[in-house]
């Protein structure tokens, strides 16, 4: 039997069925409510339950705390509605929020990068109109109700063909049959755009230049980061940006060359790759990536962070850049979490990440 379930401040109700989370009753609805990872670990949900109970079936996610239990608050995206409910959706300014669709499209060509690396281009029904901000992800539909996602590398202005860095999961049906297969050609459906991390103009003070930005990237974290990174350097846009990018060893670095030439030819861009197992022979940063923003930057309160990529990279990040002085208002994250293939939705990629 279905619960309703009602956001505080405005008309707006949608159902819930047995064994759903709120997040995904929503998104069943239409309703894109701001969230991020879907895996309980980047806070991205959080919301205050002013009416009703929930439960957490895979308990109490990470990116919850005590203090935060205790004053009412819940991430959507794991709290299954123990009956009817009221909760408050704590907005995020965006731009004009995108309308999610779900349309056919056509695997273009795939071009491998890496050993376990693959860049997928997409193209859309030329009638259609797909907008999107940089930094969202699209639902890919498999059989059964399925679901992968994948962060758009690509930015809006290009947007005839989706970049989408799709890593090979063991086991994973979609991602083995990329791999094994030649799917040039191969229709899909896809639905979004979805997702709250993305770009966010900064609008400085008279006088004043729009604050610096740092991305931090994790293995195919990199995909939403470099949608953004085309969006500011290819629209004249003046931000001066850093990025980070953690692997684990040389063969992992899919996309060096395409960033390096990047930053030679734009004067506000610079890149750092950070290898936490290099070879020998290596001669750049080693170790952790959010250590070496660390040792670099030192206080961070003057930039606008975007942080992407796997679980324990953005634990770390929300833990060691808070006593760094991180404006948490400005620091963006997305999560990335592998999951089987399954009914349930959750944020998945086809990446193990570094």
């Amino acid at each position: 039997m279905s619960v309703r379930i009602s956001l505080s401040k405005s008309d707006r109700s949608f159902s819930a069925a047995p064994g759903q989370s709120v997040l995904d009753a929503a998104l069943d609805a239409g309703l894109n409510l701001p969230h991020s990872c879907k895996s309980g670990n980047c806070g991205s949900c959080r919301a205050r339950l002013l009416e009703g109970e929930v439960s957490y079936p895979g308990g109490r996610p990470l990116g919850l705390s005590d203090a935060e239990t205790a004053e009412g608050l819940i991430l959507l995206c794991q709290a299954h509605a123990r009956g009817d409910l009221q909760v408050e959706i704590f907005e995020v300014n965006t731009p004009d929020q995108a309308v999610v669709k779900r349309l056919p499209c056509r695997i273009e060509h795939l071009r491998r990068v890496s050993h376990d690396v693959l860049e997928v281009f997409l193209r859309l029904p030329a009638a259609e109109r797909f907008d999107f901000h940089p930094g969202q992800y699209i639902d890919i539909m498999l059989s059964g109700g399925r679901r992968r996602s994948f962060s758009i590398a690509s930015p809006p202005h290009d947007s005839r063909l989706l970049e989408l860095h799709v890593r090979r999961a063991a086991g994973g049906e979609f991602t083995e049959r990329l791999f094994a297969a030649d799917m040039r050609g191969a229709l899909l459906t896809i639905e979004g755009p979805l997702g709250h991390f993305l770009y966010r103009p900064s609008a400085p003070h008279a006088g004043e230049e729009a604050p610096p930005m740092l991305l931090v990237g994790g293995g195919t974290g990199l995909a939403p980061l470099k949608s953004i990174l085309r969006h500011v350097l290819e629209n004249g846009l003046r931000r001066d940006m850093t990025l980070y990018w953690g692997v684990r060893g040389e063969g992992d670095l899919y996309a060096h060359a395409a960033l390096a030439d990047m930053a030679a030819r734009a004067t506000s861009f610079r890149y750092l790759p950070v290898l936490s197992e290099p070879s020998a022979a290596w001669e750049g940063r080693r170790g952790l990536v959010h250590e070496a923003v660390i040792g670099d930057c030192g206080r961070l309160e003057r930039f606008d962070v975007y942080a992407s990529g796997p679980p324990a990279m953005i634990e770390a990040v929300r833990r060691d850049f808070r006593p760094c002085g991180v404006d948490e208002s400005r620091l963006y994250f997305d999560s990335f979490d592998y999951a089987p293939d399954s009914p349930a939705r959750q944020r998945r990629t086809a990446a193990t990440r570094s």
